[in-house]
């Protein structure tokens, strides 16, 4: 019997699994109900292999790191993660922005836990 060509709705819905570095999970639990919310649909769709509604790339961080940007009436909140491993989706980061920029201290915290997770899956 030989494999079918086409990918079946199995395939299609395997999910890619989240790893929450450091205290990103926790982080992610304190937002607000429907950033929370929304940030996990988010992530859904990055785990089915699909780009996030509204994100970009930062490099900043580190090759592949992504920035998925939620905004509600509370505010803008940040999920920072990097899926180009094979094993599973990582989850750098999580916050909530405060200015039009984001702070240096988010962004060390994001490159550190990219550059321990680079170093953990080093061959």
């Amino acid at each position: 019997m030989s494999a079918d060509p086409n990918p079946t709705i199995q395939e299609e819905t395997r999910l890619k699994p989240l790893e929450f570095r450091g205290g990103a999970l926790d982080d992610l639990r304190a937002f607000p109900e429907v950033a929370r919310r929304e940030a996990g649909h988010q992530l859904d769709l990055v785990q089915r292999g699909r780009d996030p509604d509204d994100w970009k790339p930062m490099s900043i961080v580190g090759q592949g790191v992504c920035e998925i940007r939620v905004q509600d009436a509370d505010g803008a909140f940040r999920v920072i993660y990097v899926a180009k491993f094979e094993d599973a989706i990582y989850v750098l980061h999580c916050f909530q922005k405060k200015s039009r920029k984001t702070s240096r201290e988010d962004l060390a915290v994001a490159t550190q836990r990219y550059k321990d997770l680079a170093k953990e899956l080093k061959p």
